[in-house]
Order: structure tokens, then C-alpha cells, then sequence
């Protein structure tokens, strides 16, 4: 039995589906009640309390844990306690930087000691950006055909979720991958305006990319987020802390086939931005 963390969110998600797939057992842990997801048994748990998962860990053997909860080690301890053999954890590239002084590095590295110290053969994974970051985009090339947005000079070599879950779902299911800390891309280093460009070519639009002023980017973020959050944003693509534009051929050596493409993506979510 695999209990899934985030069960609903853009990891967890397909790592349920594939889950399903593989015809594994799979226990999908939300925070509230909701409906039923194909293929599995829907729990209800919250990690940052604990005590609260204990009954959807009965019986598992695989968890994969989501990263910044209050009590990481409680969490851990939770799972030891219930006889889970095998964890597999996401985390992020900036993790690896140690600076504790970033909000987001923070708890990634937070995350990550507690896994190593919580008693559990582990498997890291610190995946680049998200290709469904692009879904941010969806409510402005509804209304026009220009995305604006920051960081408009980062490359990223951005990454399908489905991906991540491909190699979650390998780590959890398969020998050779304890104690191991995956980086993982996908196949393209991308400007936003290369990722707008390819959505254009899908929906069969001319789109086009307009970069935020740093000012403005601040000023927006800054309203819908902790500015703790934002400065660390800012340091990692402005200050360039972050280099995520590097191509690794992480997936293809765990799960055998190559990543997918942004194009892939964007055809299989074309429907979100029309």
C-alpha cells in the first residue's frame, strides 16, 4: 500500500494515476473530505498534525511526502511507528544551496534533514520548475493574446509533473534508489517567452510575451503572497541564486524513457487556456 501525500495537487495527482496504472494499492491523503478519486482509497490527514495521519498509515509500506509541514519529524516518526519501509520525498534544486536565510530554501532544507534523520530508508527529489506554472497564464490569454509576467530572462528547463510522479512512483516500487537525491528537468532550457511561443503554435494563436518590470513583478506578488516568499523569488531569479536552465538526464536513467516535452504538455492541457 503506497499512501499519497497531496493526492490532489499537480504531483500527487499523476503519481495516483500512475499508481493506478501499475495496479498498486494507493491510499490518497487529503485535507478534507471530498470526492471519491479513481482507483484509490481518498483519507482524510493533515500533516501538519501528526497524529491526524496515523489510521491512513495503517498497513502502508511506501509514502511520499510533500515538503514544509510544521512537524516533518513528527510526521516521519508517525510513519516509523506504522511500519512504512520506504519514503520518498519532494523537495527543490534550491535545497541543495544550504542557505537557510531564503524562505523557500528554508523549509526545503528543513524538510530534507528531517528525512534523512527520520529513520527510513528516503529518496529526494528536487524537480526544476513547473511546466503547469504555466497555467498561471490561463485567465490572460483568455481575455487577449499577451502574457505578462516576470523573470522574463530566466531560463528554466521546466519539467511535467507527470515526469516527477514517473520517477516518484519507480523510487517507491523499485530497489536501487535509497538514499538517493534526484535533480530532475525536463528537455528544453525555456524563456517564458520560448513557453508562450509553444502554446501559441497548440492553440493555433499568435501569442506574445511581455516581461514585467521588477518593480511591477514585486508590487503584484507582493499582494497575493508573504513577502518572505517574494524576497526569495527575487533572489533566486534576479539575483540569480537559482540556476535551473541546465538539462539532466535524471528521468531518463530512472525511469527509461526521455522526458516530456513543454509542446507534450501543452497539447494535453490545451483545453485550460481556451
Amino acid at each position: 500500500m503506497i499512501l499519497v501525500s497531496g493526492a490532489t495537487g499537480n504531483v500527487g495527482r499523476e503519481l495516483v494515476r500512475v499508481l493506478v496504472e501499475r495496479q498498486q494499492p494507493v491510499r490518497a491523503l487529503a485535507r478534507r473530505e471530498g470526492g471519491p478519486i479513481e482507483g484509490t482509497q481518498r483519507v482524510v490527514g493533515d500533516l501538519d498534525h501528526p497524529d491526524s495521519i496515523r489510521p491512513a498509515l495503517e498497513g502502508v509500506t511506501g509514502l511520499f511526502l510533500l515538503p514544509g509541514y510544521q512537524d516533518m519529524p513528527g510526521v516521519l516518526a508517525a510513519a516509523r511507528d506504522a511500519g512504512v519501509s520506504r519514503v520518498v520525498q519532494l523537495s527543490g534544486g534550491s535545497a541543495g544551496s544550504g542557505d537557510t536565510g531564503n524562505a523557500v530554501s528554508a523549509y526545503m532544507i528543513r524538510t530534507e534533514d528531517a528525512v534523512r534523520d527520520g529513520g527510513l530508508p528516503w529518496t529526494i527529489l528536487r524537480p526544476f520548475g513547473f511546466m503547469t506554472n504555466a497555467l498561471e497564464w490561463a485567465p490572460q490569454l483568455r481575455a487577449g493574446d499577451v502574457v505578462r509576467a516576470p523573470f522574463g530572462g530566466v531560463r528554466i528547463a521546466v519539467i511535467d509533473p507527470a515526469d516527477i510522479a514517473a520517477v516518484a512512483a519507480t523510487a517507491l516500487l523499485e530497489d536501487g534508489h535509497d538514499g538517493r537525491v534526484y535533480a530532475l528537468s525536463g528537455p528544453e532550457s525555456l524563456l517564458p517567452a520560448d513557453r508562450v511561443r509553444v502554446l501559441g503554435e497548440v492553440l493555433g494563436r499568435d501569442l506574445r510575451f511581455e516581461a514585467q518590470p521588477d518593480d511591477e513583478a514585486w508590487a503584484e506578488m507582493t499582494a497575493r503572497m508573504p513577502e518572505a516568499y517574494v524576497r526569495a523569488f527575487f533572489d533566486f531569479y534576479v539575483d540569480g541564486s537559482l540556476d535551473e536552465s541546465m538539462v539532466l538526464p535524471t528521468v531518463q536513467e530512472v525511469t527509461g524513457r526521455p522526458p516530456r516535452t513543454f509542446a507534450d504538455w501543452a497539447r494535453a492541457h490545451a483545453d485550460a487556456f481556451r
